[in-house]
Parts: C-alpha cells; structure tokens; sequence
C-alpha cells in the first residue's frame, strides 16, 4: 500500500481526454509532477462493450522500468497480481504495483464484488497513475494512446488483431507460465525482438499519428531505435 501521490484530480486540472470502444472507457490525463502518467479512467459499467467483455480477463503482462498505482475513486475493480485476486474499492486507497511484477486489471466477478452484483453501480472510476523513469520506451500518455486506439479499432471491428502488433509494447511486456525458467527475461527479450525489430522491418510502427496529440515526442521515440526511425515523419498530418 502507497499513500504518495494520492490527491484527487479537481476540476481546475487543464487535462486532455481520450475514448475509447464507443464511448464505453473514457480517460483523462492528469497533469502530474514526478510521473510518466497520470489518468482518471472512467468505465461505464452498463455499456454493451463493457457488458460482452464482462467476464473476460486481459493478458497480464509486467512493466520493468516504472512502478504502476491503482486508486479507485468510484465502485469496484479487480486487480490480479502474481495470479491473486483482489477486489478494489475506494476503502483500499492507492494500491502499488512494483517493476516485474505480473499484473492485470479486470471487472470484478459477481461472486468476488464486496457488495453484490449491485453494487458494481453505473459506473467505475479510478486513478492509474505510473512512476517517471529515465527509459525512452515508457509507459506514458503516447504509449496507453495508441494500445487503446489500436484495442479499440479491433473492438470495434475496425480492424483485425494482430500478435506483432501486439508485442510492440514498449515499456510493457506479455507474462508467460509462470513455470517457464528465466520467464520474464524471455518475455522482454521477445518483446523487443519480435516487436521493436521482426515487426519494424515488416512496417508494424508502434506509434500512429491519428492517436498521438504529442507527436513530437513519438517521433523522438522512433528515431532512437534504427528499426523504427523510418515511421518518424514529424510532417506527416494523418
């Protein structure tokens, strides 16, 4: 448990907001010193996309650089970490995930809520929030821009899903069985090999203009790897 960083974004907050899957997860990005990230992401509980993904649970996945924290300002959410549930609540303040740890955030089963199925109420609201490091490949607003963008072109059937793509994740990589030796390192060293690399020479970019408001910062990025440096068109509008 963490108690830094914990003051709740206000309505003076100048932020930008993005969605997603119709509407149906909104995040705003909170100006915040000392992180890499900071949002409030608001979830419509009673949405048909929120509905019909209900019961299902998102990769876990590991961050190596940056800590992650959690605090629910509003209704329930779970929190998995090295294959252990927790349900969050706002009673449990803000919540830390440390660097290689095995993680993932899901909507609370009926039978896990604290409260019952009612109380999962219209919406769920909470505070994700990542600490600054020194790594160009980060997780950052550039990074959750475009995975949720992407996400949510194949969502919403816009697109296709793609497991390159998908590894390209900089700064975040996919868990594997926790029975595989030297698990975490295979992970990072695919990660980057089949993403940053295989998936740049095949012209998978990581970053895309139409999701990215700091664009500037995304071609930075891109520049610093040679496999990648192709995609920096800072004059590119679309």
């Amino acid at each position: 448990m963490m108690t830094a960083n914990t003051s709740t974004p206000s309505a003076q907050d100048t932020s930008h907001t993005f969605a997603a899957f119709d509407g149906a997860i909104t995040t705003r990005v909170i100006p915040r010193p000392h992180c890499a990230f900071a949002f409030e992401v608001t979830v419509q509980n009673r949405h048909p996309q929120i509905i019909s993904l209900a019961t299902q649970k998102p990769p876990a996945h590991f961050h190596p650089y940056q800590c992650e924290y959690v605090e629910v300002l509003e209704g329930r959410i779970g929190l998995e970490i090295e294959g252990h549930d927790r349900i969050l609540g706002p009673e449990d303040g803000q919540v830390k995930v440390k660097p290689w740890t095995n993680h993932r955030l899901h909507p609370p089963p009926q039978e896990m809520s604290k409260g019952g199925a009612e109380d999962a109420g219209e919406i769920t609201r909470f505070m994700l929030s990542g600490a600054e490091t020194a790594e160009l490949f980060k997780l950052d607003t550039i990074f959750f821009q475009n995975w949720y963008g992407y996400q949510d072109e194949v969502v919403m059937g816009r697109g296709r899903m793609d497991l390159i793509q998908m590894f390209d994740a900089g700064g975040s990589y996919l868990s594997v069985p926790c029975w595989v030796p030297f698990g975490r390192i295979l992970s990072r060293v695919l990660g980057i090999m089949i993403g940053r690399w295989l998936g740049a020479m095949l012209g998978y970019q990581p970053f895309y203009r139409k999701w990215t408001t700091d664009w500037d910062s995304a071609c930075e990025k891109m520049e610093a790897s040679y496999f990648q440096r192709k995609f920096a068109d800072r004059a590119k509008m679309e």
